[in-house]
């Protein structure tokens, strides 16, 4: 298990590579699903990076005025962890601005919202990244609730109807789209994915400096 500062550490050098290596890395690795639906878009930001910290919920009519247990998994989030929210509540809003400042005052680094999400233009004031698959001004309160947390959950998939993300995972989004990272494979596609993005670098310059395209991918390896 990574301590504080390597969990910091790896989370930045993963906010320095693209998701299009991540992917191309998991497919090398034999790990091709790990994609999520192209659905999922930025609401705030244009980068998330982080570890998992899983929220599961789904549709049921309730009384009250809010959701205790969604208030006692906000909570638990910790220090360089992205929320990731899965349920069956088409069509309403999971997550918000007053959970995000929350979450961010926890050390929360972002949300990823298989589900809808509001408040984006808040969301984007306090600068913190939220990836959502629609946006909706619906709230949850009384029609969708929270089930459980930190356990594992079904995501949408881009190459499978589902990803299953474990807590602990690793969750890489940016403008190309989203990926999860098993936990176990983290340390390994960091260390390649930068590879990878050191070898385009190379390429650029060699293009730049007049080298054929065929040449520099011949000199420097296809990417």
């Amino acid at each position: 298990m990574e301590d504080a500062t390597e969990r910091e550490e790896i989370r930045d050098r993963f906010l320095l590579v693209d998701t299009a290596n991540v992917a191309d890395v998991l497919d090398d690795l034999g790990l091709p699903d790990q994609g999520l639906s192209p659905e999922f878009q930025a609401a705030s930001g244009t980068r998330l990076a982080g570890w998992v910290y899983t929220i599961a919920g789904q549709m049921m009519a309730y009384a009250g005025s809010g959701d205790t247990r969604k208030m006692e998994a906000c909570n638990g989030i910790g220090p360089h962890e992205v929320s990731v929210w899965s349920g069956d509540g088409e069509g309403v809003c999971y997550f918000g601005e007053l959970i995000a400042l929350g979450m961010a005052q926890r050390g929360s680094t972002g949300a990823l919202v298989d589900g809808g999400v509001r408040d984006t233009r808040a969301l984007r004031d306090h600068e913190f990244p939220v990836f959502a698959r629609y946006r909706s001004s619906v709230q949850s309160i009384g029609r969708w609730r929270v089930t459980a947390w930190q356990v594992a959950v079904a995501v949408a998939g881009a190459t499978s109807r589902r990803v299953i993300v474990y807590p602990g995972d690793f969750v890489v989004a940016d403008e190309d789209g989203a990926i999860v990272v098993p936990h176990d494979r983290v340390a390994e596609v960091l260390d390649r994915s930068e590879a990878m993005t050191r070898s385009e670098v190379s390429v650029r310059e060699a293009l730049r400096a007049g080298m054929s395209l065929s040449d520099a991918l011949d000199q420097f390896g296809h990417v």
